[in-house]
C-alpha cells in the first residue's frame, strides 16, 4: 500500500516535471536568443514566451514549497549546502525577469543588446545551475550521519554533475527550439527546426555519456531498477519519444514534436526518481547517511494536512495553466502592445 511519504515523493516529482517542461522551453528560447540577429525575430522570441514565462516559474516555487512542507530536512540540507549556487540562480532569475520589461523600453541598439545578452546568459545559467544541482543529487553529496553537508561550492562543479548539466542544457535548447518552430513561421520556423535537430543530436550523445558515467560514478542508482516495471514503461516511452522528435520535425509537425520533447523530459526525470527512491538526497560519504522520504519527512499530521491543501491547490494551478495556454495558442503575432 502506498503511504503518504511516497505520495509526497510523487507530488514533488510531478511538480519538478511540470516546471522542467513549462519553464524548460522558455529557458531554451532564452538561450537561443543569444544567436538571433534579426530584430523582428528577437521580438517574436520575447512575445512567444512573454504571456506564460512567469506562470511557468510558479511550478518551481510550488515544488520548493512542497519540498519544504513535506521534507524539511532535505530542504534545509540542500538549500544550505547549495547556498552560493542558489544565490547565483536567484540573481539569474532576477536579471531574466527584468530583461523582459527593460529591453522593450530601450530605444538605443546598445541598450537592446545589453538586455538581449542578459536574457540569454541568465537563461543559460538557470538551465545549467538547475541541471548541475540535479546531477549532484543523482551522484550523491557529502552528508554525514548527523545530516550535515560538508561539501564546498567548487565541489558541486564535479565532472559528473557538469556532464548532467550539459545534458540538461542541450535538452532544453532542443525543447525551446521546437517551441519556437511551433510559434513562429517562415524562415525563423525553419531555422528553429534546424536548431532543434542539432540540439537533439548533441543531447543524444551527451545523454549516452552521462548514462555511462552514472554506471561508474553512481552505480547504486541501478540497484533493483531493472526489476521495476515502471522503469521499463518509462524507458520504452523515452526511446519512442527520442526517435519520434526528428521524424516530427522533418514532417513539420512541430506540435507533436513538442509533445515528444515533453515526454523525453518526463521520462528522464521519472527514471531518475525511480533510481533514487526511497532516497531523496544520497550521501556520497555513506549511503546509510542518505536523506530518505522517511527519515527526512514532516510528521504524519503535517503530510496529511498538506495533502488536503495540495488536492485543492494543484488542480487550480493546472486549470489556470491550461486556460492561459489556450488563450495564447497559435503563432506569435506582433502588435502595438507587444514587447
Amino acid at each position: 500500500m502506498i503511504d503518504l511519504n511516497t505520495i509526497w515523493f510523487l507530488l514533488v516529482g510531478i511538480l519538478v516535471i511540470g516546471y522542467a517542461i513549462l519553464d524548460g522551453f522558455d529557458l531554451g528560447v532564452g538561450m537561443l536568443h543569444l544567436f538571433t540577429k534579426d530584430e523582428t525575430e528577437k521580438r517574436k522570441s520575447f512575445n512567444a514566451i512573454g504571456p506564460v514565462w512567469d506562470g511557468n516559474e510558479v511550478w518551481l516555487l510550488t515544488a520548493g514549497g512542497a519540498l519544504f512542507a513535506a521534507f524539511p530536512i532535505v530542504y534545509a540540507t540542500v538549500f544550505s549546502g547549495f547556498y552560493l549556487a542558489l544565490m547565483l540562480l536567484l540573481a539569474a532569475l532576477i536579471f531574466r525577469a527584468t530583461s523582459f520589461e527593460f529591453r522593450s523600453k530601450m530605444e538605443s541598439a546598445a541598450g537592446k543588446r545589453l538586455w538581449d545578452t542578459a536574457f540569454g546568459v541568465s537563461s543559460f545559467l538557470i538551465a545549467l545551475l538547475l541541471s548541475v544541482a540535479f546531477g549532484n543529487i543523482l551522484g550523491g553529496v557529502p552528508i554525514t550521519s548527523t545530516g550535515l553537508y560538508t561539501g564546498t561550492f567548487l565541489g558541486l562543479l564535479n565532472p559528473y554533475a557538469l556532464i548532467v548539466g550539459l545534458v540538461g542544457v542541450t535538452m532544453l535548447v532542443m525543447h525551446g527550439a521546437i517551441y519556437m518552430a511551433m510559434k513562429s513561421d517562415g524562415a525563423q520556423s525553419v531555422r528553429m527546426a534546424k536548431w532543434a535537430n542539432g540540439a537533439w543530436m548533441a543531447f543524444i550523445a551527451l545523454y549516452f555519456v552521462a548514462t555511462l558515467a552514472t554506471f561508474f560514478m553512481a552505480h547504486f542508482l541501478f540497484d533493483g531498477m531493472l526489476k521495476n516495471p515502471l522503469f521499463w514503461i518509462l524507458f520504452v516511452l523515452l526511446l519512442a519519444s527520442i526517435g519520434y522528435v526528428p521524424v516530427a520535425l522533418k514532417g513539420g509537425r512541430f506540435g507533436r514534436a513538442f509533445i515528444a520533447s515533453s515526454l523525453i523530459i518526463t521520462s528522464i526525470i521519472g527514471i531518475s526518481a525511480i533510481s533514487l527512491f526511497p532516497r531523496l538526497v544520497p550521501s556520497s560519504i555513506d549511503l546509510a547517511n542518505s536523506l530518505t522520504i522517511y527519515n527526512a519527512s514532516s510528521s504524519h499530521y503535517t503530510l496529511t494536512a498538506m495533502f488536503i491543501i495540495a488536492l485543492i491547490g494543484v488542480p487550480l494551478v493546472l486549470g489556470y495553466t491550461i486556460f492561459v495556454y489556450r488563450v495564447f495558442k497559435g503563432k506569435t503575432v506582433l502588435g502595438k502592445d507587444s514587447y
